[in-house]
């Protein structure tokens, strides 16, 4: 019964992946009526777990923190190319897209992600524990690039409105990828332990015990359907964001909303996989996730915009608002203090939620 459940697993997880490919191909920049909708929702959904479960099957071959590494990047490569498709769409309405999808990503990793794990494990547990060394270094660099790339803009005087000059984006955009490239060698080279889970006496752990890694060619597999899971997701999200988009005019809300639900569409994986680390008692795998996730999404997407900010004739505004720089402030501040123990209570994880809750009630109402 067991082997026929995995069988059946196995099958699932590598049919859907292809079948939202070909249903993106068949839907990509066409007006879908709603019973196309809810069916793109539903294979939308069906990618989302493929894409978890591929990506645990490869965390489970090379190991952490290698693992969370390969869902992250994967996952903000192809979320950086939706940012710059729907840029080059969408004209001077695009102009915080950049700002709005990149600060949404901060949000709900670091205040939403972390959060729940925390909250999980904890309840659990007891308490989450986890390396504060490590976890401690993700957040000084997710601290410093948001402050570089998001708060920055807003006080400089090259240009009018919280925008960079071009010699300011390229100095951010050089800077984004050198701290990220320092940042991936730090975790999976020169300071790999510090980036492990940890056992509840603070010893390390090396390798997982509960099964046999899979094998090389069941690793390869994953990864490819891991990417086409992955363009599934956020091609997916891209047809439906037109429907999005008319439900948040129609209930008359900000249209950063529209960003924040795309955002919250394409980390769900990494959002699936954290949970079921933090069940686990693999707090640290989860954090990893998390703060990685903000990390490349600001690593990556800053550079990218860069770049297509050369052809692209609209604006590209970065800087935050006050609003939302008071949050970002409170975000670090907060951060920092659950990370120095090296262990969180349920407190540190509600905590975490209510920022979380209140970034999303001010994107509802500003």
């Amino acid at each position: 019964m067991t082997a026929r459940l995995g069988s059946i697993a196995n099958r699932w997880t590598s049919l859907v992946p292809a079948f939202a490919v070909v249903l993106l191909v068949l839907t990509w920049g066409r007006d879908l009526p709603g019973v196309i909708v809810a069916l793109v929702t539903v294979v939308l959904a069906g990618s989302v777990l493929a894409a978890v479960h591929h990506a645990e099957v490869i965390a489970h071959r090379v190991g952490e923190p290698f693992g969370s590494l390969v869902l992250a990047v994967a996952v903000t490569v192809i979320e950086v190319a939706l940012i710059v498709t729907l840029m080059v769409d969408g004209g001077d309405k695009s102009a915080t897209l950049a700002r709005d999808t990149v600060f949404a990503a901060v949000m709900i990793t670091c205040n939403g992600v972390v959060g729940l794990c925390l909250l999980v494990a904890s309840l659990r547990h007891g308490t989450a524990v986890f390396n504060p060394e490590g976890t401690g270094a993700a957040l000084a660099t997710v601290a410093t690039l948001s402050t570089l790339s998001l708060v920055l803009p807003t006080f400089t005087t090259s240009k009018p409105g919280p925008e960079f000059s071009s010699v300011q984006l390229t100095f951010a955009a050089l800077s984004s990828l050198i701290l990220y490239g320092l940042f991936v060698s730090t975790q999976t080279v020169r300071h790999r332990d510090y980036f492990l889970p940890i056992t509840r006496q603070g010893d390390v752990i090396t390798a997982e015990e509960h099964a046999d890694a899979p094998s090389a060619r069941a690793a390869l597999i994953s990864l490819g359907l891991l990417g086409l899971a992955l363009v599934g997701v956020v091609g997916l999200a891209k047809g439906v964001s037109p429907t999005i988009e008319s439900g948040v005019e129609a209930a008359g809300l900000h249209h950063a909303v529209v960003g924040v639900i795309i955002a919250l569409l394409v980390l769900l994986p990494e959002t699936i996989s954290a949970l079921r680390s933090a069940r686990r008692d693999r707090v640290q795998t989860s954090l990893n996730l998390a703060l990685g996730s903000a990390m490349a999404s600001i690593g990556l997407t800053i550079p990218a915009v860069a770049l297509a900010s050369v052809w692209l004739s609209g604006p590209l505004v970065l800087g935050l608002g006050p609003t939302y720089m008071v949050l970002l402030a409170l975000t670090v501040v907060v951060s920092s203090l659950t990370v120095v123990p090296g262990r969180a209570t349920p407190l540190q994880g509600g905590v975490h939620l209510v920022l979380f809750a209140a970034y999303l009630e001010l994107a509802v109402n500003p």
